[in-house]
């Protein structure tokens, strides 16, 4: 199984009071290396953006350690947990080498704006997704 990382960067704005990171933003973090991780898979016109979408139908987030605020992006870890016809789930870590901050999933399905409805993976999908698989 591959995973995917994304370095993702940390805001001055993102920590409260006690200079943690809030962790309502912990769900951006996730969306962040998502859409970067699908971004060879996406179509390239708007069109086909439309009819070929993905949503989010679940997610939830265990919250491990505090992260406090600082210069150096926080890693987010994300791969294939299952896939069906429709949808997919992924897993995330937000983790540094030496600490676990977070875990989290997300349901993704496969959606077409247009028609407002679920759709099929498409083959290059699946391929895409099977590379990340743990299964």
């Amino acid at each position: 199984m591959h995973r995917y990382t994304y370095p993702c960067p940390l805001r001055w704005a993102d920590a409260d009071a006690y200079g943690h990171v809030n962790n309502a933003l912990f769900l951006r973090f996730m969306e962040e290396a998502r859409t970067r991780m699908f971004q060879e898979v996406l179509a390239a016109d708007e069109v086909g953006r439309r009819q070929n979408a993905f949503v989010v139908s679940r997610a939830g987030i265990d919250f491990r350690a505090p992260l406090h605020y600082r210069e150096d992006p926080v890693d987010v870890h994300v791969w294939v947990t299952q896939s069906r016809a429709v949808s997919f789930e992924l897993a995330y870590e937000i983790r540094d080498a030496d600490q676990l901050y977070a875990e989290g999933t997300t349901m993704i399905a496969a959606y077409d704006l247009d028609t407002g409805r679920p759709r099929r993976l498409s083959v290059t999908e699946r391929e895409f997704i099977a590379r990340y698989s743990d299964s």
